[in-house]
């Protein structure tokens, strides 16, 4: 099934490719979206909801698989600490309202042209290396002997139906996990939770904005500015060359998003680079695939919004893992691209090494390889002009 447009507009598709994408991003989502909405103890139906709505605009603003995240080290702050959900849906609206100022103001341009692509590399390389770390160490073995066996049945799937248009990888995946879920679930505490479910509506203060700014916005956005940005912008020039997405517009629909969220109960979120190769590496091409990720979550907080937690809970985290592997090794794979250049590589890795390394590393990464890729432009031309 395709939807077309007036103009030029490309078409959405809703197909088994599409479908299959849409849950490429699995991995990453899932379990941070628990995580956030346990630790502050939000409302899941409002999470959830938000959460699909925002999918799906987006997916019909970019009509590719450009995905909506939880913002990653705003949720690792907040899983840690607990974080009341009045500062963490303050700290939604100021990372929204930073981004806004950013883009409008032509920062973000200015980023794009003086941040070189083999540091945008570097980025996507720690990020890779980062989700892999994540997918190997925490999911893969989070059910002992079971949880191997799972991750090795997946992987061997996947392996095997990577870039199968006919069946695509992942749905014989998820399908497994489905399976296995519903065989752990209390038919009665799912039964308890189903009804209709809305969100709640949420008057942010002044002062929570301004201390979740402090506390959770400000280590945010070098995160942001990195991979949510600059290096989303790199992957769908990489991946849509034709569309000539700016990096203006990212910066929109994420000031946007955040913007409008918080009033009615999600979480703060992102674009990302991770899933958008996660959309890509399992079949989405277009807006479709990141449509039917958002409508699956809409459903869910429509309908079992108060019993989310129990049901992805049974989804075995070992098979979740393996879509994150994938996702990651997409990541990691795009510094290929440097391999032949003596100053890019050595670069590239160095500035991934730092992201995931080092505190605030995605910006310390940025601004060193900026700083090494100036220094090595000009000995060049220093070796040029004495020769």
């Amino acid at each position: 099934m395709n939807i077309t447009t007036s103009g030029t507009r490309p078409a959405i598709r809703f197909d088994r490719n599409e479908l299959s994408g849409a849950f490429g991003d699995m991995g990453t989502d899932v379990p941070l979206i628990i995580g956030v909405a346990l630790a502050s103890h939000l409302d899941g139906a409002s999470v959830l909801i938000m959460f699909g709505a925002m999918q799906i605009l987006t997916g019909l603003a970019y009509r590719m698989p450009m995905p909506v995240q939880p913002l990653k080290a705003m949720a690792a702050i907040v899983i840690a600490q607990q974080t009341a959900p009045e500062i963490l849906y303050g700290a939604g609206i100021a990372i929204g309202l930073t981004m806004l100022i950013l883009a409008l103001s032509g920062a973000l341009s200015w980023l794009a042209r003086v941040v070189p692509k083999s540091v945008v590399r570097g980025i996507q390389f720690g990020l890779g290396l980062q989700l892999a770390s994540i997918s190997l160490q925490n999911y893969v073995r989070a059910e002992s002997i079971t949880g191997y066996f799972l991750a090795g049945l997946a992987f061997v799937i996947v392996v095997l139906l990577l870039g199968n248009r006919r069946l695509p990888a992942a749905l014989p995946v998820v399908a497994l996990g489905l399976a296995i879920a519903a065989y752990r679930l209390d038919p009665s505490s799912l039964a308890a939770s189903v009804g209709l479910h809305l969100p709640s509506p949420h008057l942010p203060q002044l002062s929570d904005i301004v201390t979740g700014f402090v506390l959770l916005a400000l280590p945010q956005i070098p995160l942001s500015l990195g991979n949510s940005v600059l290096a989303t912008r790199q992957l769908a020039h990489d991946l849509f060359p034709e569309r000539n997405l700016t990096i203006r517009k990212i910066g929109l629909t994420y000031a946007a998003m955040n913007l409008v969220s918080p009033w009615l109960g999600g979480i703060p979120t992102c674009h990302g680079s991770g899933g958008m190769a996660g959309h890509y590496a399992f079949g989405g091409r277009t807006g479709g695939s990141v449509i039917i990720y958002g409508v699956i979550f809409v459903a869910l907080g429509l309908l079992f919004g108060s019993g989310f937690d129990h049901v992805v809970r049974a989804f075995p985290l070992p098979i979740l893992g393996v879509l994150l592997l994938f996702e990651a090794l997409s990541l990691v794979w795009l510094i290929r691209d440097t391999a032949d250049s003596r100053l890019d590589f050595p670069i590239a890795a160095l500035v991934g090494l730092i992201a995931v390394g080092l505190p605030y590393g995605y910006l310390v990464g940025m601004v060193v390889g900026t700083i090494l890729v100036w220094l090595g432009a000009r000995a060049n031309l220093v070796n040029i002009d004495k020769h």
